[in-house]
């Protein structure tokens, strides 16, 4: 119990931090709310979401929730009606909704069409904050998560090594996660990720330089 509590309490952190530094975020809790009352089928990741599985909370501009593909429309509208503040940006593995004014991104709904996200709804956590419950991935989950974004060819050399810390605070942080779990989600990605990602976690976790 006493570790449920703190992971929860650093999710909750996460969120503190965003709107103390940020007043023009999204509040993490609406967003959960009005998804939650949608009846929509969510799993919420980025910063927030990997908050409790890094251990060190920090803020972020933007609540970023896998939607179930058939639900992506209706979470978007849903989403909209309560903020419409924000406008749509529909692109092919994500609805982006950023601020009509300022431009930038306040929640991003992410459409599971691709690896590791395809398989994120059957490896998931539930958790709750504030009174409202809502899922996260598993640590075996966000763990390749960070694999897959720090070893993409498209993702940003500055994103990647952000990428990269939270990988190596992961592994580092929860030495007691499921490897054949890891080594199978991340060869999802691609034929020999699951011995790429083992040989970067041995890395981490014997102190070794990572390099992307």
């Amino acid at each position: 119990m006493a570790m449920q509590e703190t992971f929860e309490r650093n999710v909750a952190k996460s969120a503190v931090l965003s709107e103390q530094q940020m007043p023009q975020v999204i509040p993490l809790g609406d967003v959960i709310r009005v998804l939650n009352d949608g009846g929509i089928s969510f799993v919420l990741v980025g910063a927030h979401g990997l908050a409790g599985w890094r251990k060190k909370p920090r803020a972020t501009e933007d609540v970023d929730v896998v939607v179930a593909l058939r639900q992506v429309k209706k979470a978007v509208r849903l989403l909209l009606d309560a903020f419409p503040q924000l406008e749509e940006v529909d692109l092919p593995v994500v609805v982006r909704l950023r601020h009509r004014d300022l431009g930038d991104v306040a929640v991003d709904v992410m459409k599971p069409v691709q690896q590791p996200y395809m398989e994120v709804f059957k490896h998931t956590k539930k958790v709750t904050t504030d009174g409202l419950t809502y899922r996260i991935p598993t640590l075996e989950m966000a763990i390749v998560m960070k694999f897959s974004a720090m070893t993409s060819l498209y993702r940003a050399d500055a994103d990647k090594f952000l990428d990269a810390h939270d990988f190596v605070v992961m592994a580092r942080e929860n030495p007691d996660f499921d490897k054949e779990a890891l080594s199978e989600l991340a060869s999802l990605i691609y034929a020999d990720g699951g011995k790429d990602l083992l040989e970067m976690v041995r890395k981490v976790q014997a102190g070794e330089k990572l390099v992307l």
